[in-house]
């Protein structure tokens, strides 16, 4: 009973009904919704047989977006581990703070820094790179398409790192002290303490993560993707929700632009209620 509950709640709080309506309507903006004519799955068959826009839109989307979850996931998880086995915990306090301060820190700014570093012709780094003599030109980090998807990971993981390794700091807190005096009366090792005790006991944790996280999949955070994309990269960073504005905000197809919100979201309930089903089988944990 709780699966179909979850997905109707999912379907009728994020894609509002006339959302639906529009993406099987030939509207036009200023004209009335009702009197548009009716053209079925047209923008759906448009968007995957009569372009190949699909192809590369889901591929930059899952490959970053997936490659994002697993960084973020595992350096989070890897970095609480470093923090509580400090031996101070003013310094794994300290530590904390400062690796905290990034999630706060805005795209635009995020990327004044990156620039200020990488572009490549004033970019503090390549120029220092260049009069080191270690490369002869600067590297185009900001617009080479080879570079695009590293860089979105790396960004994504740098913010992410001090916010993530809370949530598992506080399942460590949670750990009884019992059972890491029982591993060292049994003649475990600080290794050994951590993996047969604290990486356990934090598995909970990261498979909730991972279940609440792969419903977003297919979700990106559109002021990073609007801020890094530019004329010579766009074929690598052009994501769902880039292309969504792009069509529905630039060009004023909101027909279209609805049909492809509704596949993305569509999409991203499959994923969310299979990777649920996976855990469950696979761990024994599951979030519903």
């Amino acid at each position: 009973m709780l699966l179909p509950a979850f997905a109707c709640i999912f379907v009728f709080h994020y894609v509002p009904l006339a959302g639906w309506i529009i993406a099987f309507k030939n509207y036009n903006v200023g004209s009335s919704l009702l009197e548009a004519e009716w053209i079925g799955l047209s923008q759906f068959k448009t968007f995957f047989l009569e372009t190949s826009d699909f192809v590369y839109i889901i591929r930059n989307t899952l490959v970053m977006n997936v490659l994002t979850l697993i960084v973020t996931l595992s350096s989070s998880f890897c970095f609480a581990i470093l923090i509580n086995e400090l031996p101070s915990r003013r310094t794994a306090r300290v530590v904390q703070t400062v690796s905290f301060f990034p999630f706060f820190v805005s795209w635009v700014i995020t990327y004044s820094i990156i620039h200020a570093l990488f572009s490549a012709s004033t970019g503090a780094i390549n120029v220092a790179l260049i009069r080191l003599g270690i490369i002869e030109k600067g590297l185009d980090i900001l617009g080479g398409e080879r570079y695009a998807w590293p860089l979105i990971v790396a960004m994504n993981g740098w913010k992410s790192l001090g916010y993530g390794s809370v949530i598992f700091l506080a399942a460590i807190a949670g750990i009884p002290r019992e059972q890491f005096e029982a591993a060292e009366i049994d003649g475990a090792g600080r290794f050994g303490r951590i993996w047969h005790v604290t990486v356990p006991n934090m598995m909970p944790t990261l498979v909730v993560l991972l279940i609440l996280n792969s419903g977003w999949i297919l979700s990106s955070d559109f002021s990073q993707y609007f801020l890094f994309t530019n004329p010579t990269n766009w074929e690598r960073m052009e994501v769902f929700d880039m292309y969504v504005y792009k069509f529905g905000l630039k060009l004023l197809n909101y027909p279209y632009a609805t049909a492809v919100g509704i596949v993305k979201t569509v999409v991203s309930l499959f994923i969310l209620l299979n990777v649920n089903l996976i855990s469950r089988k696979v761990h024994g944990r599951a979030i519903f």
